[in-house]
């Protein structure tokens, strides 16, 4: 007999939670055949909510104690610690990452298993057909992000991938050897390799409840990724320091050339301010991206915990 673990991360999610159980039991219910030789496990992960979430897992786990467990944070420390301690929690020989909101649709997972079961594949991730019913600029911003990291980094990200996969203990375990602080999780799912598929599925409406994802909150995110996983953005900063430098050093020739051969000196205060506005700017904004990395080194260096536990069962 087999388990399959599910790690579900929850921040203030209490209206959805009881209908996401409901939901991947009737399709355990409805698939005996797939399931026959699984158990199952469900590891919950409260995100530090500020809502009843949970109480919602405390009733769960009272209910199904030997199936239903839950971490709860001693504050919100972030979806990449929420998943990375679900991951550390699971027991099974099968781990999937869902989302608690049925927007990863359960009606996948009979047919993950079974693909996964062949040996084939160590992973079977899941993508969305289309962004339906989701705000335009989201959408382009997405589109935008997965074209320009996948231009700078070596690591690929497929569009539109969702968390959402079912994965080999093998795979989960090599996921776990990674102990760097600052985690985007599609780029290591990506990262440590493995042999993986993915399912095509519609957009899907949250189950209940609203995003907890602002424009903003997913760009510093993106910005995350991408300075996790390329080196890029530092050799855009040193080719523009480079290329100023070689454009200032032609302008002094020009401008001693000129006042030798003619007795005419640059004149002018306004394009003088305006050249030096410019590279100031450009000096400050690659400073912006070396700091950048510099906090990210600085963050690793505290080597502190991902998150911490308040109560676990």
């Amino acid at each position: 007999m087999k388990t399959m673990s599910l790690v579900v991360p929850c921040y203030n999610e209490e209206p959805t939670i009881e209908i996401f159980y409901n939901t991947v039991e009737k399709v355990l219910a409805d698939n005996p055949e797939s399931f026959k030789d699984i158990t199952t496990e469900y590891v919950f992960v409260n995100d530090g909510s500020s809502d009843d979430t949970l109480n919602v897992l405390r009733t769960l786990n009272a209910a199904h104690p030997d199936t239903v467990h839950y971490v709860s944070f001693s504050r919100n420390f972030g979806k990449e610690a929420g998943l990375l301690a679900g991951l550390e929690h699971t027991i099974g020989d099968y781990v999937a990452v869902m989302d608690v909101d049925l927007q990863d649709p359960p009606t996948l997972l009979p047919k993950m298993l079974a693909m996964l079961q062949t040996g084939d594949y160590d992973c079977i991730g899941t993508m969305r057909e289309n962004r339906v019913g989701e705000p335009m600029i989201r959408s382009f911003l997405s589109r935008s992000f997965y074209s320009v990291v996948n231009k700078i980094s070596k690591v690929q990200i497929i569009p539109n991938a969702r968390d959402y996969r079912l994965m080999t203990r093998q795979m989960v375990d090599a996921i776990l050897e990674l102990p760097e602080y600052n985690r985007f999780s599609k780029g290591i799912f990506n990262w440590v390799g493995f042999r993986t598929t993915y399912l095509k599925f519609e957009n899907q409406p949250r189950s209940a409840g609203e995003t907890h994802w602002s424009i903003w909150q997913l760009f510093n995110y993106s910005m995350d990724a991408i300075v996790d996983f390329s080196d890029v953005p530092l050799k855009i900063a040193t080719f523009t320091g480079g290329l100023l430098s070689l454009i200032s050093i032609i302008s002094i020739f020009v401008v001693i050339i000129r006042k030798i051969l003619f007795d005419n000196s640059v004149s002018g205060w306004a394009s003088t301010v305006t050249i030096l506005l410019l590279i100031g700017g450009i000096q400050l904004f690659c400073l912006g991206i070396i700091g950048n990395y510099i906090g990210k080194i600085y963050i690793e260096s505290k080597h502190r915990p991902h998150y911490i536990v308040q109560e676990k069962k």
